[in-house]
């Protein structure tokens, strides 16, 4: 809890200083980067939280792969790691998109399909998310062929499963219960 709770202190503090500077937009893209990053690589992961890895070593691997990162995510690196907190890096990364998203009142909507979304498909489905919840939205589509067909939405707290897939598994409940 005290972890999670220090990770929204720096990506708050992050957030005024990006914003202050009107560097916000470039900040997010490099904590997205940053986050997949570390959650793609069990090897930066392993880097980051171990206490053996000495700092100036964590220091160079992170500014090795991420070298065109904006001067604000940049220090934010440097204070992590003088503060023995870098091993945060990655909720830090999480917690400032959503603050970013909060703040410009966006919001993800995570379309799970089983083929790529076509662009018509994709406004489709902002206009009807933007319909319901009244919210800015920009899509991340997954791709999962085990769904067989349809998608899954879920927006905040929300799913919608439309998946084919679903759908056998409901008759099929209902042909067992009978």
């Amino acid at each position: 809890m005290a972890e999670s709770r220090a990770a929204i202190r720096y990506a708050k503090a992050v957030l005024s200083l990006a914003t202050d500077n009107k560097v916000a937009e470039a900040v997010n893209t490099d904590m997205k980067q940053i986050a997949n990053a570390i959650a793609e690589s069990s090897e930066l992961n392993a880097v980051l939280v171990n206490p053996i890895v000495r700092s100036a070593d964590k220091k160079a691997v992170l500014t090795s792969v991420f070298k065109n990162a904006n001067a604000a995510t940049t220090n934010l690196i440097d204070t992590l790691i003088a503060n023995k907190r870098v091993a945060l890096l990655g909720d830090v990364a999480n917690k400032y998109t959503q603050l970013y998203d909060q703040l410009r009142d966006t919001q993800i909507a995570k379309v799970t399909s089983a083929t790529p979304l076509t662009k018509e498909l994709e406004e489709k489905v902002l206009a009807k998310v933007k319909e319901l919840t009244g919210k800015t939205t920009e899509i991340e589509n997954t791709v999962d062929e085990s769904i067989l067909g349809g998608f899954i939405l879920r927006v905040g707290d929300l799913q919608y499963d439309a998946s084919i897939a679903n759908k056998l598994n409901n008759l099929k409940r209902e042909f067992t219960l009978n």
